[in-house]
């Protein structure tokens, strides 16, 4: 009995120790997580900064992150091509022993020595992206009041050259006046030597401008100790401070992100570029595999061979059966959101039936390889509607009438030239997930499109066939009925933008094809 009590003693003290232990655990826990509330006394009150002009360190202040290795990566990889990247990752363990000024020369020189300066157009179709997801809102609250109520607003960056930011700053933040490194050109090329940081030409913008200054970022505050600048406050954030800082809503951008460019679906750390590097020839296994089994086998054999690969694909709604009668010429005709250049065959997998698909720009490699029927649209109306015309007298039809991919949830405009065609469509909502490689591009070489897709370890897909609609009335406002019943299925917003805008904004032409 003794030794019963002493062990039923024995264990309630335990309880009760390991109780207090739990709790003392738990109160430092929530002190902790108190003291990371975004509320840091270095966020200044800007209550009357109608004769100020404030100068914002862009990696200090705007951004939620000081790191700038994976920005230089996404030049390296999407600029100069996977040898590139590799080189840039393999030195990068012997960039933590030089100095920040050293280390910004050196990436500088290895991504941009021998790029061409016309053809850059990564700081505005592909870089934005990947700033805005870095953007701490309460940077951005500074720089949103700056630019309605200040006397004017300058942004810097001393870790980045100025061709990376300037675009992002200029097109999603509405900045006007933008300072940063300056890289050395000759001969329509950059020699990949970055110049000296010039602080007199941020003062003689802050001299033009007028005003009082205030200066947001660490490197302000260091360097004005040292100079003599123009700088009448100075607010730092530090690591721990921005560490707890909220990252921006994208409901919050400035100017919505529809469109972007480039191959990398990741942002590219360190770890995880060489996670990339890792699974390349796996990748390319893969995607050759995967492409083989849908060209050769039937879709009762590759899909489900597909699937033991990794492939996914998810049909939402099967495809209801309509009275035939409404359409004499026997076949139907599918309308649907245009995600990659895989939509036709995703919806010839759902109806478990071939389809013709037409397009306006796909390369003859594309062509050969693809498991359906595919058809080239000529841009003239008349043709068109007499190609298509004839193709649906033959069979089904699939028309993606916003000409061209997008990647974020928006929907382009759709073109109302299937509106004429037949009685009555079907819509047909669709969305994919990547996690490794976007299989769309604005590059003239779109034939690795579908490459590039296949890739991904798992890729997805999304199919949900909608009720027929009624083509009555006039055709614009059956191609807009479409697309809005499209847009509620998938919960993507709507736009009139077109393949023009696109193109236009991210390759400054109007879709050029090639291969």
């Amino acid at each position: 009995m003794a030794s019963k009590g002493f062990f039923s003693k024995s264990f309630l003290f335990f309880h009760r120790f390991l109780h207090r232990m739990l709790a003392n655990y738990k109160r430092v826990l929530c002190t902790k997580l108190r003291k990371c509330r975004p509320q840091p006394p270095s966020l200044p009150s800007l209550d009357d900064i109608s004769e100020k002009t404030l100068v914002i360190d862009i990696e200090e202040w705007l951004l939620k992150s000081n790191t700038t290795f994976h920005y230089f990566m996404l030049v390296a990889l999407e600029g100069g091509g996977f040898f590139r990247g590799l080189v840039l990752l393999c030195i990068y363990p012997f960039l933590h022993f030089l100095n920040e000024e050293l280390m910004v020369r050196v990436m500088v020189m290895v991504c941009f020595r021998g790029m061409k300066v016309d053809g850059f157009r990564l700081g505005r179709a592909i870089l934005p992206k990947y700033f805005l997801e870095n953007v701490a809102l309460e940077g951005f609250e500074v720089l949103r009041k700056g630019l309605k109520e200040a006397k004017g607003v300058v942004c810097v960056s001393r870790r980045m050259p100025r061709v990376m930011v300037d675009g992002f700053l200029r097109d999603y933040m509405e900045v006007k006046e933008v300072v940063g490194i300056e890289l050395g050109i000759r001969y329509g090329f950059f020699t990949g030597v970055s110049m000296d940081w010039d602080e007199q030409k941020l003062v003689n913008k802050l001299e033009a401008i007028g005003g009082d200054v205030m200066a947001f970022g660490s490197s302000f505050g260091m360097d004005s100790q040292q100079q003599d600048h123009p700088f009448l406050e100075c607010y730092t954030a530090t690591e721990t401070e921005k560490k707890c800082w909220k990252p921006l809503p994208p409901d919050m951008y400035p100017k919505p992100l529809i469109f972007h460019d480039g191959r990398l679906a990741f942002t590219p750390t360190p770890m995880a570029t060489l996670a990339m590097f890792l699974y390349l020839p796996l990748g390319l296994f893969l995607s050759v595999l995967r492409l083989i089994m849908f060209v050769l086998l039937p879709y009762s054999l590759s899909i489900p061979l597909g699937s033991l690969t990794g492939l996914r694909y998810h049909l939402v709604a099967p495809l209801r059966q309509y009275d035939t009668g409404t359409n004499p010429a026997g076949g139907q005709l599918f309308i649907c959101n245009h995600r990659t250049l895989l939509d036709p065959i995703a919806i010839s997998i759902g109806l478990n039936r071939h389809v013709t698909a037409v397009t306006y720009s796909l390369s003859r490699l594309s062509e050969i390889i693809s498991p359906i029927q595919t058809a080239r649209l000529t841009r003239d109306k008349e043709e068109d509607r007499r190609r298509m015309s004839t193709l649906l007298a033959r069979g089904d039809l699939v028309v993606c009438p916003e000409g061209t991919t997008c990647r974020e949830p928006f929907l382009l405009r759709f073109s109302p030239l299937f509106a004429e065609l037949t009685e009555g469509v079907v819509p047909v909502a669709l969305s994919t997930h990547v996690s490794m490689f976007y299989g769309t591009s604005t590059a003239i070489f779109k034939f690795m499109d579908p490459f590039y897709y296949l890739m991904n370890p798992t890729p997805e897909y999304r199919v949900e066939f909608l009720e027929k609609i009624p083509t009555v009335g006039k055709s614009v406002d059956v191609a807009n009925r479409v697309q809005r019943e499209i847009g509620k299925a998938l919960g993507f917003e709507l736009t009139t933008l077109t393949r023009k805008d696109k193109y236009m904004m991210l390759a400054g032409n109007e879709g050029i094809v090639k291969g």
